[in-house]
């Protein structure tokens, strides 16, 4: 997380907010701002997935889930990411964020998030997955969520989320199929 500034103030922000249900939609309105632009001049394809962090933070926060797993002695990890770019921001530009818990399995969460200009039109769409982290690995969800004082139950899947994650599975499969590098030939 490279944006200390943002994130504090997303922490500030979301003690101040009243609390959610997991499942809520939050949403907030944002700024594109100088750090967040490429060489191309529009938001840096990689600046969405750290903002979609912030977004992460304020829904641990107002959900409790954040105070739980500072309890338990847990960290929240992101198991990926799908995200797909449809229009680009400008320097300056007002947008909107929406972002939910839409589906969970055992052990992982799955959020959807939208990056909307504000006349409405769709910039950049997906989902990311995330889990808590203890010392024996993911703690399964049943557990995480009846710390919250909460019954368990898996959320059907999306489509998209269960393509994206036959797609994750391949790729892991073909590790190690790439051919090596070649060493460049060195002249005299």
């Amino acid at each position: 997380m490279n944006l200390w500034l943002r994130l504090i103030w997303a922490l500030l922000r979301a003690w101040r907010l009243a609390p959610i249900e997991p499942g809520a939609v939050i949403e907030r309105h944002m700024r594109v701002w100088p750090g967040d632009l490429d060489i191309n001049g529009h938001m840096n394809n990689g600046r969405y997935l750290t903002i979609i962090d912030l977004m992460l933070v304020e829904y641990f926060v107002r959900s409790g889930f954040a105070r739980v797993m500072l309890k338990a002695g847990w960290r929240p990890m992101s198991g990926g990411a799908l995200i797909s770019y449809r229009k680009g921001l400008q320097p300056g530009q007002r947008y909107r964020l929406r972002f939910a818990l839409v589906a969970a399995n055992e052990a992982w969460n799955f959020m959807r998030f939208e990056f909307l200009r504000e006349d409405g039109a769709l910039c950049a769409a997906g989902y990311m997955k995330g889990a808590a982290v203890g010392r024996q690995g993911l703690v399964p969800n049943v557990e995480s969520y009846g710390r919250l004082g909460r019954s368990f139950e898996t959320k059907p899947l999306p489509l998209a989320v269960q393509s994206w994650l036959s797609a994750e599975q391949a790729v892991v499969l073909e590790s190690g199929q790439m051919a090596s590098p070649t060493a460049p030939s060195q002249r005299d």
